[in-house]
């Protein structure tokens, strides 16, 4: 698997790309071959004793060095020499080898039409070779027919077919490696890019979770304290109720923070506890009630079922509109919570505070709430009411 850290060289590791010849290998290949070609026309040149045959056979010889990075230069100068090899001399020599290495070499590293023009040219000199050679095979006195040339010919134009589909071949086979590589590097980084994207994803997930917890037990614990600090001195009684909801809600969300975190460890158990839900509505409310806000109600019977996801979207719109509620409205705001379920969903926090001209901190809650929304394709709505206060709506289909 690869992770979103991959490094250029992680992703050669990964797509290997075919063996080739290293640069000195292939000067070899490139220089070997032709040397002992040219040596060879050396030897029977000297042997006959014909100047034109030596001249004509390392101008067809020679050019072969630069076959890889010049094909079609190459094959042209073979070409070419081949055509004054017919004109002055009428036996084939043993440099004529180097004319289907250049077709090869011209097939497989120039472009398809040159190879079609080099297929062409090959096949119409195996004729006039055909020709040629067989009117110097027979006596001057004997006349050849067209039954004579096709031997020549068919046999020639045979090693001129095969040199140019052989490079052809390997000219789409080089074509077809290069795209399977490039297809894995691309599918390499596209997995990178996907796994960067969803650790983004979760990144912002977990923040959403951790911030609505956080914010939500620290506000409580911060409004209870308060509380239980004034109410210490007259009512001893009251100071250690208020104690008591300070440390279960610190134990709550100590709890939930210690989930949130389990998912971030990886080989380790995430201790994940069951979602909250439509049933945890209630007692979420009865919190707000005992930090002293006064909060009514209208809320689903316990029959109504939703998806985990959608429910745990209602339970954290109320957390996060109730805290900020608590933050923002001021301690004589009354607070209307209501959620309907049926074909749709609809989440309607009110409050007669003065929340509308509080400012705003972050907007991280608000934001956190209408990315939950948008992933079950809902709007969300927040903002002053007709008559004050605050109103937030989230609303999606089911």
């Amino acid at each position: 698997m690869v992770d979103g850290t991959g490094t250029a060289t992680e992703r050669e590791s990964t797509v290997r790309a075919p063996w080739r010849p290293g640069p000195r290998l292939r000067r070899a290949l490139d220089v070997g071959p032709v040397a002992l070609l040219a040596l060879s026309v050396v030897v029977v040149g000297a042997s006959a004793g014909s100047l034109t045959w030596l001249l004509l056979g390392l101008a067809q010889t020679i050019p072969l060095i630069w076959r890889r990075h010049h094909p079609v230069a190459v094959y042209a100068a073979i070409a070419g020499a081949s055509v004054v090899q017919a004109l002055v001399i009428d036996t084939p020599i043993v440099s004529q080898l180097a004319y289907p290495v250049a077709l090869y070499n011209l097939a497989r590293h120039g472009s398809a039409l040159a190879g079609a023009v080099g297929l062409l040219v090959g096949l119409a000199g195996s004729v006039v070779a055909a020709v040629d050679w067989s009117q110097t095979a027979y006596a001057s006195y004997v006349r050849p027919d067209l039954t004579d040339y096709v031997p020549y010919a068919f046999t020639i134009g045979a090693i001129v077919i095969v040199a140019w589909a052989l490079g052809t071949l390997s000219r789409v086979r080089d074509a077809y490696v290069q795209a399977l590589v490039e297809q894995g590097e691309r599918r390499v980084i596209e997995a990178e890019q996907r796994v960067l994207l969803a650790a983004g994803r979760e990144r912002a997930r977990i923040a959403r979770e951790m911030h609505d917890v956080v914010a939500h037990g620290l506000s409580v614990i911060v409004v209870q304290a308060d509380g239980g600090r004034y109410a210490a001195a007259k009512d001893p009684a009251i100071a250690a109720r208020t104690l008591e909801t300070v440390a279960e809600t610190g134990r709550a969300s100590l709890a939930d923070m210690r989930r949130l975190l389990g998912l971030l460890r990886t080989g380790e158990e995430s201790g994940r506890a069951p979602q909250p839900g439509l049933p945890d509505l209630s007692a979420l409310i009865d919190l707000a009630r005992e930090t002293g806000a006064r909060v009514t109600a209208d809320l689903p019977g316990p029959d109504v079922q939703l998806p985990e996801a959608e429910a745990l979207t209602v339970y954290r719109i109320v957390q996060e509109s109730l805290t900020n509620v608590r933050k923002h409205a001021g301690t004589a705001a009354e607070v209307h919570v209501e959620v309907t379920v049926g074909s749709a969903v609809v989440v309607t926090i009110t409050d007669t505070g003065r929340g509308a001209q509080a400012p705003t901190a972050d907007g991280l809650g608000l934001v956190g709430m209408g990315e939950r929304v948008a992933v079950h394709r809902g709007s969300l709505t927040a903002g002053p009411g007709h008559d004050g206060g605050w109103v937030v709506t989230a609303r999606w289909t089911r």
